[in-house]
């Protein structure tokens, strides 16, 4: 019940800001004539901040949201493509909103930030084949 409720909660807040209407022609997310963001970090930014936290500390409250700091499951970059693409448990899937590139740089910077060095970058081929 618990999960249900945080899944259904997390994809009426997508729905909210990410209407179809906001969606780019080449797939990219934003309002026209809106910067969208395409470094990792401004992805980080407009789309993980608000559950991770700056920093990537993560949170407890409503919802229990892991830290990405010094994250060691990260050390895996199959296992980050996995999850951002993907979704898991109470986090929703962002592989319908990315696109290949977007996917590669925003893993590619919580895997090099927030204490994790994992200097093994995925490209955005990677991010297409775990699609």
């Amino acid at each position: 019940m618990r999960i249900r409720f945080r899944t259904a909660a997390a994809l009426a807040l997508l729905a909210v800001a990410f209407p179809a209407e906001a969606q780019a022609p080449d797939g990219r997310f934003g309002n026209p004539g809106h910067f969208v963001p395409q470094s990792g970090e401004g992805l980080y930014a407009d789309l993980c901040q608000a559950c991770h936290m700056p920093g990537g500390v993560g949170a407890v409250g409503a919802a229990a949201y892991p830290a990405l700091a010094s994250d060691p499951k990260l050390a895996s970059a199959g296992f980050a493509l996995t999850i951002v693409i993907r979704g898991q448990k109470g986090m929703p899937p962002f592989g319908g909103l990315l696109t290949d590139e977007q996917v590669a740089a925003v893993v590619n910077y919580v895997r090099s930030h927030f204490g994790n060095r994992f200097a093994d970058e995925v490209t955005a081929a990677e991010a297409k084949a775990a699609r």
